[in-house]
This record gives structure tokens, C-alpha cells and sequence, in this order.
């Protein structure tokens, strides 16, 4: 325990307390005692419940990109991405990797096919989430599509940040300028082992 002081009003308080104090200083400002702080802090839960999630894919329903998503991150520059996505079955996810981030996905509503590629295209691994599948994670670098399989479905991805927009490096060269018709109907069929002709 620290070195122990007596503050104004005579109370004992360790100074690690008060770095505590000092490390949270604007609610302390707001005349929170340090046990109100503490409480509040292990109660400041976030939540997706089902009706956030079913609002969510409303709005991906009617996104022109058939996609929404909620991010439970403060700020696009925060080290680690969490966010829920509601993907419709007609959107469009090229194939892409993330050079600089491991990625996790599991479902949350509905049902995605994950499929992982090596450098030639070629199907390297499949998985169902929502079906066989709870969560995957694709290894930093790793070329991946993901295909929602139904209407309302919400996919939950962590990955590290900050966020970076796809760079067209690190979308692979076979899908570009196919449609969402084209690579989805492939998506839904590909095996390990297969390649888009």
C-alpha cells in the first residue's frame, strides 16, 4: 500500500488513491467520491440487445450499400475495433485483407459463410458461422470475403486499430470489378480448393 497523507477533512487516503483520483479527474471534479466513481465505472456496461440488432439490420436494409454498423469503440482511432455489422445477403465484400490486424468475427444474428484464400485465390479454409461455427479469427495479412446467408444477420468483428480504410493494395486483384451477383453466388459454393474462374 503507499505512503499515507491526511487530506483537508482529516481522512486517511493512500497515494495511490489519489493517482486514481487524478487518472479520472473530471468525475472527480463532479464531486463523485471515489467509491461512487469505482461503482459507476464497473456499471457503465454497453449493450447490443435484440432490439438494437434488429434496428441495425432495418437500417442495413435500407442502406444502398446493404450494410449498417454499431460500433461499441469511443473513437475511430481507439487500438481495438468492436463493432456489430448488418450485412444483407446482396452486399458487397470484395476479397481483402488487413495487413496490419488479426480479425475475429462470430454471428450474432442469422448465419455468414467466412471463407480464407491464399495468394493465388484459391479457397483455403470455409467456415459457417451461425451454423458449425461460433467465431473465427483470420490471421493479420489474411486475403478473406464474408457472405451474409440471411436477411436481418448482424456479424460482430474485433480487430485492432485505428481504423484505416481498405487500401486497393489490399483488396486482391481477382475481384475486382466483379459484382456482388457474381462473387456472392461463388461465395456460397466455393470449397477449398476452388478458385473463381
Amino acid at each position: 500500500m503507499g505512503a499515507e497523507r491526511d487530506d483537508d477533512a482529516g481522512k486517511t487516503k493512500t497515494v495511490q488513491e489519489e493517482r486514481h483520483k487524478a487518472r479520472f479527474y473530471p468525475l472527480w471534479l463532479a464531486g463523485k467520491s471515489m467509491r461512487e466513481f469505482r461503482l459507476q465505472r464497473r456499471t457503465n456496461l454497453k449493450k447490443l440487445t435484440s432490439a438494437d440488432l434488429a434496428a441495425l439490420a432495418g437500417q442495413a436494409q435500407q442502406s444502398p450499400r446493404l450494410r449498417a454498423n454499431s460500433n461499441l469503440h469511443a473513437e475511430l482511432t481507439d487500438p481495438i475495433q468492436r463493432l456489430a455489422i448488418a450485412m444483407e445477403p446482396d452486399t458487397l465484400i470484395l476479397p481483402h485483407r488487413h495487413p496490419h490486424t488479426w480479425e475475429v468475427l462470430t454471428a450474432l444474428r442469422g448465419r455468414f459463410t467466412v471463407l480464407v484464400f491464399d495468394e493465388a485465390g484459391r479457397v483455403a479454409e470455409r467456415a459457417e458461422l451461425g451454423v458449425d461455427t461460433s467465431v473465427v479469427e483470420i490471421p493479420a495479412g489474411g486475403w478473406h470475403a464474408v457472405l451474409s446467408r440471411d436477411v436481418g444477420a448482424v456479424i460482430f468483428e474485433v480487430k485492432h486499430g485505428p481504423y484505416a480504410p481498405i487500401g486497393d493494395a489490399d483488396v486482391a486483384a481477382w475481384g475486382k470489378g466483379r459484382t456482388a451477383a457474381e462473387l456472392n453466388a461463388w461465395y456460397a459454393e466455393a470449397r477449398p480448393g476452388d478458385t473463381l474462374a
